[in-house]
């Protein structure tokens, strides 16, 4: 007979919601959801960038090297931000639906990532002479950004849905007092 330890829910509840570390930011307003903003807007600008020098009939060499630089800097801030987020996953409790969500959601993300680096290293070798990117560059952004959607609601679910590293309600309460 296999004998498991069953926690008090409420107990898991709480113990998804306090930081492993003070440096993934203090209870209640955790670093990793202002972080995600970095590699999200610069990722979504590159994808504009690249529709907007693709439908350009005559091209644009700066639309293509702002969508170039933008790509690094998302993937920089990506990388910052999943420290925070890896963080923020040591506190769920294992076997559960929401660490469950938080590895799909960090999988998700690190895909994203690697999609990302492919297509920077894709675009170096051209770099300078291209006023339009490749098809395939376009196609692969768009992929990417669709992936970071899927894991974006996923991440979303982790915290509007289980309350991970949100506060309790006893402490949201007192937002609305006067």
């Amino acid at each position: 007979m296999v004998v498991t330890e069953r926690r008090d829910p409420e107990v898991l509840v709480l113990d998804a919601k306090e930081p492993v570390v003070v440096a993934a930011g203090p209870y209640g307003h955790p670093f990793h959801p202002i972080l995600v903003t970095i590699p999200i807007g610069a990722w979504v600008a590159s994808l504009v960038f690249d529709i907007a020098s693709t439908v350009n009939s005559r091209g644009s060499r700066s639309l293509v090297d702002a969508a170039y630089w933008l790509i690094g800097l998302g993937i920089l801030g990506a990388l910052a931000a999943a420290i925070f987020g890896f963080m923020d996953l040591l506190t769920i409790p294992t076997k559960t639906k929401a660490f469950k969500a938080g590895l799909t959601h960090m999988s998700l993300n690190l895909s994203v990532v690697a999609l990302f680096a492919i297509d920077f290293f894709w675009r170096r070798g051209s770099y300078y002479e291209r006023i339009k990117p490749e098809t395939g560059q376009l196609v692969l952004s768009a992929v990417a950004i669709g992936v970071l959607l899927v894991s974006g609601w996923i991440g979303g679910m982790l915290a509007y849905k289980y309350g991970v590293r949100v506060a309790d309600q006893k402490t949201q309460a007192e937002g609305f007092r006067s």
